[in-house]
């Protein structure tokens, strides 16, 4: 079963992790979450659940506003092949969070080790992250360290790298 929200706090307590959360109304995307979270200061995460085609499985977590290659983000991962989306159900069975709530903090639910957890070195330059605490109705923010330490705690050692960005188009004249 799942942990829930409160789990996850005594998980961080636990460990000596300090954190604030703020509740909200659902937010599903990041174009929600800028709009109704207020002013929160810290990098706020997009959260990408990718899988190769050898059942690998990625918990890519960047800045809100990277526009992230997917069609490139194998290769530095030494993923199988290229990387698609996980299913609703196969994140729920692996993370235990639905869609929507996805979060860096979801492997405290991979008791197996399932998947590789890639942090964004972008990201990273904050020095306080917001995720959801496994529900998408509330904020966390911890320390970019302590977030580091958590997922260790969970048996998870991140793979801090430059996630690969798509090239904007160039402005036309």
């Amino acid at each position: 079963m799942p942990l829930s929200p409160d789990d996850l706090f005594a998980r961080l307590a636990d460990l000596g992790i300090a954190t604030t959360t703020i509740e909200h109304p659902p937010l599903f995307t990041v174009e929600d979450s800028q709009k109704l979270r207020g002013d929160i200061p810290g990098g706020h995460t997009k959260n990408l659940f990718l899988k190769d085609k050898k059942g690998n499985l990625f918990l890519v977590v960047v800045d809100e506003e990277a526009r992230v290659d997917l069609k490139s983000l194998h290769a530095p991962l030494g993923a199988a092949s290229r990387l698609s989306f996980g299913s609703a159900e196969l994140l729920e069975e692996v993370l235990g969070v639905k869609p929507g709530a996805v979060t860096a903090f979801g492997p405290v639910n991979d008791a197996a080790g399932r998947v590789t957890v890639v942090l964004d070195a972008v990201l990273l330059e904050h020095e306080v992250i917001n995720c959801h605490p496994l529900v998408n109705t509330a904020t966390t923010a911890i320390g970019r360290d302590d977030l580091v330490r958590f997922l260790r705690a969970t048996g998870h050692e991140p793979v801090i790298m430059d996630v690969p960005r798509r090239a904007d188009a160039p402005d036309e004249a």
